[in-house]
């Protein structure tokens, strides 16, 4: 498995950001409010990888005091980090889209609301695909001649 492509995942944000933004002008007065509840679900979803990338890193590097890690659990944390890097920058087009439409609106209380929600979401979202490349990057097999000690 090769390691994700940031330029594909910047590309995924923009692409889902002009999709959204187009779909939106159209719909949004007829759609709900967005929901604050994505921002601290996915910055939970990112400490979570994020720790998960730390312990995965130091017990690969075979660090005192760790157990060794199956390689078939490796495998499947770096498929994880990989779908979760995809999905968020799928996210973070859609909330971009939003923060497009609604910056036009931001003297309007209900869009300047829906900007506000969907910039927490993006910034959650980068945080998610931060950690989700963090994770896929602790799973690689170091070299052989050096080992990590940090």
């Amino acid at each position: 498995m090769k390691p994700s492509n940031p330029g594909v995942l910047v590309g995924l944000v923009v692409v889902f950001a002009i999709l959204t933004w187009g779909m939106l002008k159209p719909v949004y007065h007829t759609i709900p409010a967005l929901p604050w509840t994505a921002i601290p679900t996915l910055l939970l979803l990112a400490i979570g990888e994020a720790y998960t990338g730390w312990l995965t890193r130091a017990r690969i590097a075979r660090r005192e005091g760790t157990k060794p890690v199956e390689p078939l659990a490796v495998a499947r944390l770096a498929a994880l980090a990989k779908a979760t890097a995809y999905a968020g920058s799928v996210f973070a087009g859609v909330f971009g889209g939003f923060i497009i439409h609604t910056v036009e609106m931001i003297d309007v209380p209900d869009p300047r609301q829906d900007a506000f929600i969907a910039g927490g979401s993006f910034i959650s979202c980068v945080l998610l695909i931060c950690a989700a490349l963090y994770l896929e990057f602790s799973c690689r097999v170091p070299d052989k001649t050096k080992r990590d000690d940090d």
